[in-house]
């Protein structure tokens, strides 16, 4: 793919992170080592395709729970997964920012677990 190169920049929230850590230990106890590395991948090019910021293939805004609000499911692009990462987008300095502000279990009840919009 060619054109300029993205001003969104991906930033994960301290809950996100956590989020990251619980899912791979849960993976690796339930499912062993290889599944926990192989779904660590699979989140792990979800959080990357967020240099995309919003327009991202997949994103869907979430008006519905909080204002700002979009998710990501991580199965996507061939990849299976039963995860979605919460997002909203931040101006930055000199780029914008996509605050992953949660990975949760799509499962689960989004609006129970989105922190309070800072602004």
């Amino acid at each position: 793919m060619t054109g300029p190169q993205s001003l969104w920049r991906a930033h994960l929230a301290a809950a996100a992170e956590a989020d990251f850590r619980d899912i791979m230990r849960w993976t690796t106890q339930q499912f062993g080592e290889t599944q926990a590395h192989a779904y660590a991948q699979t989140l792990s090019a979800a959080l990357a395709s967020l240099s995309e910021g919003p327009s991202v293939s997949g994103a869907r805004p979430r008006e519905d729970i909080a204002r700002g609000l979009f998710t990501l499911h991580v199965a996507r692009q061939g990849r299976k997964g039963r995860h979605f990462v919460m997002f909203r987008l931040r101006r930055g300095k000199d780029q914008q920012i996509v605050e992953v502000l949660r990975i949760l279990h799509d499962a689960m009840d989004v609006a129970r677990h989105i922190p309070p919009d800072q602004d």
